[in-house]
């Protein structure tokens, strides 16, 4: 899927967008960024409860090229800033991440 696939849904809310034709093969949840390091696929979409500037450079690392995080949930400044020099696209969901994963799964794998 393209990430414009999943922009057009009214549970996604676009913080920053480098390129909304990004591709999205796969996806990955977790907080722990030592486990995102070692497991997540590349190409992927990674949502989290972690907003802090440290996901960019992880999401850098695992090319990981678009960010999720929960309703109730913010970026911070810093971290949309490292975003648009690092090309990461940054959304959030009006939902829970239990949620926001299944509807995102659906769409990312048709079931």
């Amino acid at each position: 899927m393209i990430l414009e696939d999943l922009l057009k849904l009214d549970f996604i809310e676009d913080i920053y967008i480098y390129n909304n034709e990004t591709e999205i093969k796969n996806g990955y949840v977790g907080d722990l960024l030592s486990e995102i390091m070692r497991n997540s696929p590349t190409s992927s979409i990674w949502i989290t409860h972690q907003t802090h500037p440290n996901i960019i450079a992880v999401a850098s690392i695992v090319e990981a090229n678009t960010i999720v995080i929960p309703k109730d949930f913010e970026f911070e400044n810093e971290t949309i800033e490292k975003a648009k020099e690092n090309n990461i696209n940054l959304l959030k969901s009006k939902y829970d991440i239990f949620k926001t994963v299944g509807l995102i799964y659906n769409i990312l794998f048709g079931e």
